[in-house]
């Protein structure tokens, strides 16, 4: 069809859905994860998840496909604390670690990083971890991607260290990133802070004093030159 003389077409601006289906999926995110954690994944269904969120189950559905993509998508947002589709390493925290020359304050920013994952994580990790440990298939391959995304953090920290030759003399590269990997899994902070009641300030300077000594050359020990 052939616009009038003196018209121009208008653009369609879709700007508006797109926020307001934003606007929807944080309501579902946030629905998901209060149920989750307060009656656990095997008690949480979508239709649940719907009628707190104010939606419809089939936008539910449509969004995250099945319960476990929910659940995975609940704990990513959690993990990074927003719904900004950057990757943890992109984030300026982490920008900031890679900029600083200092061995041992790449590791403690490491671990105040880590301090405000568990300080968003701190009650959805358990359930997820007790799903999983009572066979729920579901969750058992969310924490199989856990321990995967983790053990991908820790190589992308050894082997920055590493190029910066900072690592301490005689470690094996694979071997400092299972070691910082071990440091980084979830059943350290139940058992400290949720067992045992540390704080999260106490935790996250034994983290960074335990990365140090497990990583680097002993303070008062030149490094390699990069």
């Amino acid at each position: 069809m052939s616009l009038e003389p003196g018209k121009t077409r208008r653009g369609y601006d879709n700007s508006r859905r797109a926020e307001q289906a934003r606007a929807t999926r944080r309501r579902v995110v946030e629905a998901a994860r209060t149920l989750l954690v307060a009656q656990g994944y095997g008690a949480t269904t979508l239709t649940q998840v719907a009628r707190a969120a104010g939606v419809s189950v089939e936008t539910v559905q449509k969004a995250f496909g099945t319960k476990a993509g929910l659940a995975k998508a609940v704990y990513d947002e959690t993990l990074v604390g927003d719904d900004e589709p950057v990757p943890l390493r992109e984030r300026a925290a982490m920008t900031a670690l890679f900029a600083d020359p200092d061995p041992r304050g790449k590791l403690v920013r490491y671990a105040a990083i880590g301090r405000a994952l568990w300080d968003r994580l701190g009650d959805l990790v358990p359930v997820i971890m007790d799903g999983a440990a009572a066979g729920d298939p579901d969750l058992v391959e969310l924490v199989a991607t856990i321990r995967r995304e983790s053990r991908g953090g820790a190589t992308v920290i050894v082997r920055h260290l590493a190029a910066a030759g900072a690592l301490r003399r005689g470690l094996d590269e694979e071997q400092a990133i299972d070691e910082l990997w071990l440091l980084l899994q979830p059943e350290g902070h139940r058992l400290l802070v949720g067992e045992r009641g540390w704080t999260l300030d106490r935790y996250e300077e034994w983290f960074a004093r335990s990365a140090c000594r497990v990583l680097l050359e002993p303070e008062g020990v030149r490094v390699r030159p990069a």
